[in-house]
């Protein structure tokens, strides 16, 4: 049985070596053999520091494949990068920054070997800011409402699937990838443990506010329930414009003197014209996803994949 450890690497020449080796002697200790490591780099901006060291641990390590993007994708399509080049009956995903630490693995792998598809491993205890804590309680809810995920299901970059739950999720071609949704529509049969959240060995997240939204932004290519909700607003919004204008119309048969105030007629315009908008963007953003998607825009193009001493040649 194989395992394949999948790291998405963004500007991680101090530490991915590190993360490989540690990853490895913990795995053997596990007699979790043989396995694999497939190492993404996510078109780091550091003038080609992370895929040399990349390269050199794939010259060191027969069991090490260097994958180089020709552009940045985000971890999420980085991460079906190093999934669709996986061999492994077993797959784990980690980070780069040892924050998702090796010695954390037993515990995934003990309770994966109760026959659960899918474990994730979660931080009671998280090492990030309140900006990136607070990004996650956002992300926690709006997958849990747009696309039904469990309240007990508590989630991470840190998990181990099974190789029928990775031959599921690569059929799925979009650019606008969101790996939870993605393992939700594949199966229910999932677990989530407990593990220590570490410090950053170096350096600082590659997740600006821009990236996170994007991120985010990702949950609506697996749910049709932001058009819901938009309907339904859009009918409370009617329901209350209904209301109002009969009780301006009773008002003003009561008390015929009753001016109509040009303030309030102005902030009625603006708030609908607001909402108008809104609305139509977030149809927008629908249709324009339908249109890259019918126009084959790619998850990820690959400029190099790195063997031990050999190389092939790009491919997408």
């Amino acid at each position: 049985m194989l395992y394949s450890i999948i790291i998405p690497c963004y500007k991680s020449s101090r530490s991915i070596r590190q993360v490989v080796e540690l990853t490895s002697e913990e795995l053997t200790k596990l007699g979790r053999t043989p396995f694999e490591f497939i190492l993404v780099n996510d078109c780091s901006p550091d003038d080609g520091e992370t895929i040399r060291e990349l390269r050199k641990l794939a010259d060191d390590y027969s069991y090490v494949t260097a994958v180089d993007l020709a552009r940045n994708c985000g971890q999420h399509n980085a991460t079906m990068a190093g999934l669709n080049q996986a061999s492994g009956d077993i797959l784990i995903s980690m980070d780069d920054d040892l924050q998702t630490h090796p010695s954390q693995l037993h515990k995934l792998l003990e309770e994966f070997d109760k026959g659960f598809d899918i474990v994730y491993g979660y931080y009671p205890e998280k090492k990030h800011n309140l900006f990136r804590n607070f990004g996650s309680w956002v992300n926690y809810q709006s997958v849990r409402i747009l696309i039904g995920k469990p309240k007990d299901m508590k989630t991470s970059s840190f998990w181990v699937i099974r190789k029928f739950v990775r031959d599921s999720v690569i059929e799925y071609k979009s650019q606008y990838t969101h790996l939870q949704g993605l393992f939700l529509r594949t199966t229910r049969n999932i677990a989530s443990v407990p593990v220590e959240h570490f410090d950053r060995a170096y350096g600082t997240s590659g997740y600006t506010l821009k990236k996170l939204i994007g991120l985010w932004s990702n949950i609506i290519g697996f749910s049709i329930e932001p058009l819901r909700i938009a309907r339904n607003f859009g009918a409370l919004i009617a329901l209350m414009g209904i209301i109002g204008a009969i009780w301006v119309l009773i008002k003003k048969l009561l008390v015929p003197s009753t001016a109509i105030g040009w303030s309030s007629m102005m902030v009625a315009i603006f708030f609908f014209s607001g909402m108008i908008m809104l609305f139509l963007g977030l149809i927008g953003e629908y249709l324009g996803r339908m249109f890259l998607n019918v126009n084959n825009y790619p998850q990820y193009v690959i400029r190099d994949i790195y063997h031990h001493n050999n190389s092939e040649d790009a491919e997408l």
